[in-house]
Formats: C-alpha cells, structure tokens, sequence
C-alpha cells in the first residue's frame, strides 16, 4: 500500500505546471522537518529528535493512500467537514494498520494515531508540511504560473501565525533560496 502513493497527486484544483505526488510531497516535508527539529535545537534551546521528527513527516499523509488528496479548501470547507474528513482518515489509517502483521501495529500505530509524547514534533510536522506547501507555490510561480498566488500568500502567512521561532528562521534564512535558478544558486 505504502508504494502507491507515487500515484496520488495532490493540488487537484489548481492548474499545475509540475505534477508533485504524495511520495514527494512526504519525502519533501521530512526534510523541512527535521530542519526544523535541527533549527530549534541550535538556535532555540530545543532538545528535541529530529529524526523522529522526519519519520513521522514520511507518514503524516499516509490515509491519503485510501482517501486520496482532499484539497485543503474542501478539507477545512467548515466544522462539519473538518469533522467528517477527520473521521475518514482515522478510518484509512485503521485500515493500513491492519494490514501488517500484529508484531509490527504497535511500532507503525504513533506514525497514524498522534501520542502526547510526540505532541511538538507533530506541530514541527505541521509547520513542515505547510514550508512544503509554500516552495510549490514558489516553484509553480517561478514557472510563470500565477495560479499559485494567492496560495503562496496564504500558506506564508499560516505559518508566520503559527508563531513557531524554527519556521519562521527558516523562512527568513532559506525560503528565498526556492525562488532562484541552479546557477543562482552557486
């Protein structure tokens, strides 16, 4: 199951001039995760482990292997929705669990249901998965796609709101980086 998710692509809404599947869309955010786990602990007195940090990111979309990519826009559509959609994806990630053998559920479980012991780095999963967000919309606009305007604008100012000291480093040291070309990038 865990193969398939080269086949979802996410931004269906939107006109895209380079598809990004889930498999890259996870792969990407561990990366920003455990950047951010690794900020937080140099410049910010955290003590927290980053690589955990990047394997719950590799997860954090799992139930969209069964539910697909439900844009953000339906997802948060109002209460009721979020409430639904919520259920859904509990449902998917009961679903892939049971698909592995009983010795390895409880291993695989705190990747699909959130533990309190986990409970920043899933705000640093967060944060990561909305920095992934914004360098699409960078590259798509970079592309000459304006379709991804507006989102860039929104996603930037969701995670300035985030008030997160990590992701806001990373925006000011390395978000600009998104926007330059292989040569410029010397």
């Amino acid at each position: 199951m865990l193969a398939r998710m080269k086949y979802i692509n996410r931004w269906a809404l939107m006109r895209n001039i380079s598809e990004e599947s889930l498999c890259q869309h996870s792969m990407e955010t561990a990366c920003f995760a455990h950047a951010l786990a690794l900020i937080k602990n140099k410049h910010f007195g955290g003590n927290l482990n980053a690589e955990r940090a990047a394997v719950l990111a590799l997860y954090h979309d799992m139930p969209e292997i069964i539910t697909g990519d439900l844009p953000t826009p339906v997802k948060y559509f109002n209460e009721d929705m979020k409430d639904v959609y919520a259920k859904v994806e509990m449902n998917a990630c009961e679903k892939i669990l049971s698909m592995l053998p009983e010795d390895l559920k409880e291993d695989y479980s705190p990747f699909f249901f959130k533990e309190d012991e986990d409970e920043y780095l899933w705000k640093i999963v967060k944060a990561a998965d909305k920095i992934n967000a914004m360098t699409k919309c960078l590259e798509e606009k970079k592309a000459g796609n304006r379709e991804f305007e507006n989102a860039l604008v929104s996603t930037e100012k969701a995670i300035r709101e985030m008030k997160m000291e990590e992701a806001d480093y990373f925006l000011d040291t390395f978000i600009e980086s998104f926007t330059l070309t292989l040569d410029e990038q010397n």
